[in-house]
């Protein structure tokens, strides 16, 4: 026997009448609970994320060759310490609680699985006390154990599984508490890491995970989601709607849902005074329309878009065409740095000559380069103004005009 097997404590089969308890189950209370295991009636009450986040693999959006590839960790019981980063919203957290389910099955979870996210303490105290009191426990299944998680892997059940959700967040010292643990208790625990940024992560943990890294979803991910939400909580929402939610959320799937829930809820109608309550079922809710997905969100609508790019192109008078700018950003509540993103993108759909192009790329980067350090957004206003009509000035005036004619 090695000499870190010597070390480990084997908790005793248990029997039926008596729970499993570990010396860790004091902080059961800071951990996230999971929607199987709240009541039944919490359920409607539930955030969507929450209510509809996946209870297995299979219900994953999105990332397909990277869940066949856990999946055939699992089969072949050779799961490593796992690394998976990416952007906020692509289904981290919600992959590996839904590996989790399939290993341990719903029961057992409570007991083998450690979730710690950036909310715990997570210093060093907690890395050598709570995780690795935690990983250095052997749990043993008893029969009646078995029996009662029919769903549950048992392979895999000798081993715990730890979560450190958003790992970035840990201090450098806990970081270096960390790596010796997982090398310590590797016989009896997996480490599951979750970060938005590698680069925040010691290269020695990194280099004992096996990483895959979660890129934004794809907007047919995104779009089975929202349209089985849809169609569950019977909103009210125009097509044209659901392609704009989809587009604007940008591969966040957590945005896209919290948007419509949003939406859903301030499109049912206002009590009135004086008047008996009405049943659920006899609500009408208002149409979601495009904008009010706009609204929501506070993105700069594209006919708004449109129509400064088209004012920026084919006025002359810089002067006239920044107080039609100006005053279309009172009335409509722009923002300076939310109309360089949508400008920057309307400008590519332009056929122009490479010099305009490139002179309307790295003047708009300038003035949000500017904007990001602090700079006058009137100031800046006037600035992007000039780059547009600067390239303008490159292709011809009367070139542009044309253009702007026929693709109007």
């Amino acid at each position: 026997m090695s000499d870190y097997e010597d070390e480990m404590e084997l908790d005793a089969p248990v029997s039926k009448d008596k729970a499993i308890q570990f010396s860790s189950d004091n902080t059961a209370g800071k951990q996230k609970r999971i929607v199987a295991d709240l009541p039944v009636e919490a359920e409607d009450n539930l955030p969507w994320v929450e209510k509809y986040r996946p209870s297995t693999l299979g219900d994953v959006s999105g990332h397909q060759d990277i869940i066949a590839t856990i999946n055939r960790f699992v089969e072949q019981n050779k799961l490593p310490h796992l690394l998976l980063y990416g952007p906020p919203g692509t289904g981290k957290t919600s992959t590996i609680l839904a590996l989790a389910k399939q290993i341990y099955g719903p029961k057992n979870m409570r007991q083998m699985v450690l979730e710690l996210n950036a909310s715990d303490d997570r210093g060093i105290d907690v890395v050598r006390e709570q995780i690795k009191t935690f990983a250095s426990t052997k749990q043993i299944f008893s029969a009646s154990t078995q029996q009662g998680s029919s769903t549950a892997k048992f392979g895999l059940g000798a081993f715990k599984l730890i979560i450190l959700d958003e790992a970035d967040a840990m201090t450098s010292a806990a970081q270096m508490a960390l790596r010796r643990i997982m090398e310590k208790y590797t016989a009896n625990t997996r480490f599951c890491i979750i970060a938005n940024y590698t680069h925040k992560l010691s290269p020695a943990l990194l280099s004992r995970c096996t990483r895959f890294r979660f890129s934004p979803l794809k907007k047919e991910d995104i779009r089975r989601l929202v349209d089985h939400v849809i169609s569950q909580e019977h909103v009210n929402i125009a097509p044209d709607a659901v392609d704009s939610l989809v587009s604007l959320s940008k591969g966040d799937m957590r945005r896209a849902l919290n948007v419509l829930q949003a939406c859903h809820a301030g499109s049912r109608p206002l009590p009135m005074k004086g008047q008996p309550p009405i049943k659920e079922a006899d609500i009408n809710y208002e149409l979601i329309t495009n904008d009010t997905i706009y609204s929501c969100i506070a993105a700069p609508h594209p006919e708004d878009i449109r129509l400064i790019m088209t004012t920026m192109l084919s006025t002359p008078d810089i002067t006239s065409c920044l107080n039609t700018i100006n005053a279309l950003k009172s009335s409509r509540g722009l923002a300076l740095a939310d109309i360089l993103t949508a400008l920057a993108e309307e400008l590519q759909t332009l056929e122009v000559s490479a010099a305009t192009r490139v002179t309307w790329l790295q003047g708009l980067a300038e003035i949000e380069y500017r904007l990001a350090g602090g700079g006058s957004e009137a100031v800046q206003t006037g600035g992007m103004v000039g780059v547009v009509r600067t390239g303008c000035e490159l292709m011809g005036e009367k070139g542009v005009g044309e253009k702007m004619s026929v693709d109007g």
